[in-house]
């Protein structure tokens, strides 16, 4: 049998395994997936491979957190309960944002575009530009602006369109 020190020790260990382990199903993505930097094809098919996957993992590593965290509570002194009670948090703020989709929150739609005429573009002659147009109302819209925000809501000869790249 198994003595008292060898269990709590064996408890600490699976706590802390399972918390890395939810931490990581939230947090390996978030790190690889970087809009407007290089995402290497490798590092990027298995970023999104884990993110699939992070709804269910994060649910099982936070439950063998938890449980483990629960049996370790009662005999830890009031420091070890802080680190427990800061594991348990981080595993649980991984566990929720592992199931949203935090990448939507960089990307704000343009709802009132300004306009200026191509006399007075500012643009370089090598900037790409989107354009849309419909009878003799055309519009251009820098890439660049668009790569940020990826909608833009604007209205073209008087027909709504939502332009996206």
């Amino acid at each position: 049998m198994h003595s008292t020190a060898s269990r709590k020790t064996f408890s600490w260990l699976i706590c802390l395994a399972s918390a890395l382990t939810a931490i990581g199903w939230f947090f390996i993505p978030a790190f690889i997936i970087r809009p407007f930097h290089y995402q290497a094809p490798t590092a990027l098919t298995l970023a999104m491979a884990v993110r699939q996957r992070a709804p269910w993992g994060t649910l099982f590593a936070a439950a063998v957190c938890f449980l483990s965290a629960f049996v370790l509570w009662r005999g830890s002194g009031l420091g070890r309960k802080i680190v427990l009670g800061l594991v348990t948090l981080l595993v649980a703020f991984s566990a929720v944002m592992a199931r949203m989709n935090y990448f939507e929150w960089m990307f704000h739609p343009i709802d009132s575009p300004q306009f200026e005429a191509e006399a007075d573009s500012k643009l370089d002659a090598s900037e790409m530009i989107l354009a849309v147009r419909f009878g003799r109302d055309a519009r251009a819209y820098p890439i660049r602006a668009m790569a940020y925000h990826h909608i833009l809501n604007d209205v073209v000869a008087g027909v709504p369109v939502a332009v996206t790249y």
